[in-house]
């Protein structure tokens, strides 16, 4: 059984729509579990993971820290050892409240992952633009 012990976050660049410099993260694949993915996030006080949808349900633990978690038309405020169950196609976004770093853990039924940005993190010089369309993401690429 494959142990990865602990994934090396990089910073949350490159994504136009998603763009976190002081954010980090990892994805977390391996060959041999096709059926499974996860994402190991450090959100930086006052960032936030833009309001977006999957076409797939979502498991999201958090770690540390105090955060804002918008699941569909409900928004409330979750902390260390909070687990926020997303389902399919439902809006939702996580948002910093603390001083400190959150850590948030996401799980995936798969590791090709569908994502559509309904809010965005622009990217310098992108700051007018709409959010990119429906993209579909296989993890054991990267993003």
């Amino acid at each position: 059984m494959p142990t990865i012990a602990r994934p090396l976050l990089q910073p949350m660049l490159g994504d136009v729509d998603d763009h976190r410099p002081a954010s980090s993260w990892a994805i977390v694949t391996t060959p041999e579990v096709r059926g499974l993915a996860a994402i190991v996030e450090d959100i930086a006080p006052g960032d936030r993971i833009p309001l977006h949808t999957h076409p797939h349900e979502e498991a999201i633990f958090i770690a540390s820290g105090r955060a804002r978690v918008r699941v569909g038309d409900d928004e409330q405020d979750a902390e260390a050892g909070a687990v926020i169950l997303v389902p399919a196609d439902t809006p939702h976004g996580t948002r910093n409240t603390s001083p400190e770093v959150v850590r948030v853990y996401a799980a995936f039924p798969s590791t090709t992952i569908g994502i559509e940005y309904l809010e965005r993190n622009p990217a310098p010089g992108t700051e007018a633009d709409k959010p990119q369309p429906p993209s579909t993401v296989d993890l054991r690429r990267g993003w």
